[in-house]
């Protein structure tokens, strides 16, 4: 239940007010200012989340494409009786609200980002073919256009035409001299609708033509020429013809209006729903406003909050910067918060935030506070408030406040949100307070949620030895005597009436009186208020400076994580730089290895030297690239058979069967086959057992899926000899007996480098080029030992 008078005395009409001029249409402000606290989660948060929807797309610089618009609906009503036909001027409305839909439609269509606003917006058109006809027919001053129909074009055209030829007419008549004579002005004008020309009345009967005006002065006929009456009678057709065609059209129009009126309402109404989430999102953006949580516990927590008529207030320099406000109550069990502190200590205004906002957000409104902010799906909100700050003032009398007091008795439940200013107040200050206590243990047994505001101690004493109650304050600077306007709960505020009174002004005699009426045990109160204040002072400043401490070192760790985090980059850097040089010197030696393949190639004769020279570069470039890789080079003399060697080029260990130490090369078994490597190919055994097997050697390289093909076309010499030694090492395992190496022709330097490469080879017994129907030149065959 959420009386009138509630959002009222909470100022909820003046945010519906700010809103509203975010609206493009008065319909949307009608709409806004009815709105009100919803009563389902599922509503709330689908408003919620289609008002955020509206923020991120305007976030995205594509805000909703709206703009002025009017209220079609009584056009519809208008047009809904069979027949009826309304002004052209009356369906000008019309266009703008047709325009806006259709420029909706098409921005939100294909877009995944909006799915509530795309759910809300699904089934509007824009009704272009009505939106097509309304264009070409109406202008915006409700004028019918002579694109509305070929035969309107023509009638007007026609017109046009033979109104062109009676002025001409005219123009001859007036020129004529047995007539000009006769004239009181040389000007042709119309009278009635007709075609007249101004003749002096003492000569009317010297110019044959009809009489249509007399002048207000009784000196001048105006005439129509008898020449012209033909003319002016076929325009007046072509006009009767006009204004029919214009009621067909006008006709038409509100017909297929009427075919539609159902679905232009329903789409007008989604506009006006899309107009008032636009606004509730610009008012939103306005306040750096976010969504809070809507909690089960039945707690309320704000962190951050700030009041909005203030935060608006603010904006516009009508008051200082608003300090937030940090509360919470209901989570740990504690229903009732009483707060107490100095006249303008800014109780009030703390209560006001809470119910404010509890509003804004049952009513779908982002809140200006953190999205960390919860608040519950409370069913009603009762409010005692009745002091000056206030918009509407209150009855301030003990009777009216207590007649209050019992209405939010009668509806207070577990669901209800209570907000009660000045509790105790308009009475005997210790009946006031006794009546309080009662009110706040009747409505803390009812579970409701309980804000209070006092000044009487009695009040305070209670809440503090009862459970479920918490007294809260409002700080105070006792060295200025300012109030601080932050809220802290857990202790009990002071009036400071005296210190007030002290720093206006009042006489310090009438003080000293004033301290004595107030008795020993109220002086012992505030003196134990005091101490405990500046106890709390006094644990604050150790834990900031322990949270200060905690910091400092948190930096440090920060910085050597830092400076650990540098080193490592530093490291890997230099490693990087060194694996390049690798890199380079490896590049190096394979356009020298290219060098040398060339020159053997055009000295045939130097082709044994040529490849000596090409096997000792490239063991100089791999014992190289195992210096930057931090590998020892193995030698042949400490290698004895039946050692576990790796074997580079299969990527797994293998066991040696025979070495050769004059040729450099070693015969290692692996997978069940016999294999000839060079020495190069090695380097200690690194634990990397053979693939399993699945039976014998082809089977198991079956699973492999060694192919008897290898396609070498597009690549460098040196990338494809790579390629080629694992493939002639991979089939020699598998059992493969005759390979087919496919390189092309083109410029011939890869056919005669893996030419060169097969030529020699150990695994190899022969090569040839392919035949014809092999693939010719461009492919090798080669049999396998």
């Amino acid at each position: 239940m959420f009386k009138t008078e509630t959002l009222r005395n909470l100022e909820f009409n003046r945010i519906l007010a700010t809103i509203a001029t975010f609206a493009h249409s008065d319909v949307t402000r009608e709409e806004i200012e009815r709105l009100a606290p919803l009563t389902g989660r599922a509503e709330i948060e689908r408003r919620f989340g289609m008002v955020e929807e509206v923020r991120a797309v305007s976030r995205l610089d594509v805000p909703l494409r709206l703009s002025r618009f009017h209220d079609i609906r009584p056009i519809l009503e208008e047009v809904r009786p069979e027949g009826a036909v309304v002004n052209p001027d009356e369906l000008v409305p019309l266009v703008p609200v047709l325009q806006i839909i259709d420029a909706l439609v098409k921005q939100m269509a294909y877009r995944a980002d909006i799915p509530l606003l795309g759910e809300l917006a699904g089934g509007l058109t824009g009704f272009p073919s009505l939106l097509a006809r309304l264009e070409r027919t109406i202008d915006s001053e409700g004028n019918i256009l002579d694109s509305a129909s070929y035969l309107l074009a023509d009638l007007r055209g026609r017109k046009r035409g033979l109104v062109a030829r009676i002025r001409r007419r005219l123009e001859e008549v007036v020129r004529e001299k047995q007539v000009a004579i006769f004239l009181q002005d040389d000007f042709i004008t119309q009278r009635a609708g007709r075609w007249v020309i101004p003749v002096r009345m003492d000569s009317k009967g010297m110019v044959q033509g009809v009489v249509h005006d007399v002048s207000n002065s009784g000196e001048t006929a105006f005439m129509e020429p008898l020449e012209i009456i033909p003319l002016a009678n076929e325009l007046e057709n072509l006009i009767a013809d006009e204004k029919a065609e214009m009621i067909r059209i006008i006709r038409a129009i509100c017909a297929e209006i009427r075919e539609d009126s159902d679905a232009l309402a329903e789409e007008f109404r989604v506009l006006v729903q899309l107009d008032l989430l636009n606004s509730i999102a610009s008012f939103a953006d306005l306040l750096n406003a976010s969504v809070p949580q809507l909690g089960d516990s039945g707690a309320i927590r704000l962190r951050g909050a700030r009041h909005p008529i203030l935060m608006l207030m603010q904006r516009e320099g009508a008051v200082r910067p608003v300090v937030p406000l940090d509360l919470e109550l209901g989570a740990d069990g504690d229903r009732v918060m009483v707060i107490t502190g100095p006249n303008t200590g800014g109780k009030t205004i703390a209560i006001k935030t809470v119910g404010l906002l509890l509003l804004m957000a049952l009513a779908g409104i982002p809140v200006p506070a953190d999205a960390s902010s919860e608040f519950p799906l409370a069913e009603s909100l009762l409010v005692d408030i009745g002091d000056e700050q206030s918009i509407e003032q209150s009855l301030s009398t003990f009777s009216a406040h207590i007649a209050n007091i019992a209405g939010i008795l009668g509806a207070a439940g577990s669901r209800a949100v209570v907000l009660v200013d000045e509790l105790g107040t308009g009475t005997d200050p210790a009946q006031g307070a006794a009546i309080a206590c009662g009110v706040l243990q009747e409505l803390l047994k009812r579970g409701a949620l309980v804000f209070a505001t006092t000044h009487l101690t009695d009040i305070v004493t209670h809440v503090h030895r009862t459970n479920g109650m918490v007294n809260a304050s409002m700080e105070f600077d006792q060295a200025s005597y300012t109030p601080l306007y932050r809220l802290k709960s857990g202790e009990p505020g002071q009036s400071h009436a005296l210190e007030i009174a002290r720093r206006y002004g009042l006489p310090e005699h009438i003080l000293e009186f004033a301290r004595s009426m107030m008795g020993r045990r109220e002086a012992e109160f505030h003196e134990l208020l005091a101490e405990l204040k500046s106890e709390r002072l006094r644990y604050e400043t150790l834990r900031l400076e322990e949270e200060q401490k905690r910091q400092r070192i948190e930096e440090r760790e920060r910085q050597l994580a830092m400076r650990i985090a540098e080193a490592e980059a530093a490291r890997r850097e230099a490693m990087g730089k060194s694996w390049q040089d690798a890199k380079e010197i490896i590049a190096e030696a394979r356009r020298q290895t290219r060098d040398i393949l060339d020159e053997a190639k055009r000295e045939k004769e130097k082709g044994k030297a040529a490849l000596k020279q090409l096997e000792e570069l490239e063991k100089e470039a791999e014992k190289k690239e195992r210096e930057f890789a931090g590998e020892k080079p193995l030698d042949i003399a400490e290698l004895h058979e039946g050692d576990t060697v790796f074997v580079r080029s299969l990527g797994f260990d293998a066991t040696i069967v025979k070495i050769s130490e004059k040729q450099g090369r070693l015969r290692v078994r692996a997978r069940g086959m016999e294999v000839e490597v060079p020495l190069s190919d090695l380097s200690r055994g690194k634990g990397k057992p053979q693939p399993p097997t699945a039976g014998r050697g082809r089977r198991g390289m079956e699973e492999r899926e060694v192919s008897s093909e290898l396609k070498l076309l597009g690549m460098r010499v040196d990338d494809a000899l790579a390629e080629l030694e694992r493939f002639l090492n991979d089939a020699s395992l598998a059992s493969i007996g005759e390979l087919r190496i496919v390189h092309g022709t083109g410029t011939g330097a890869l056919m005669r480098a893996v030419r060169q490469y097969v030529d020699g080879h150990p695994l190899v017994a022969s090569f040839r080029p392919g035949e014809q129907f092999e693939g010719g030149n461009g492919v090798t065959i080669v049999t396998i030992r």
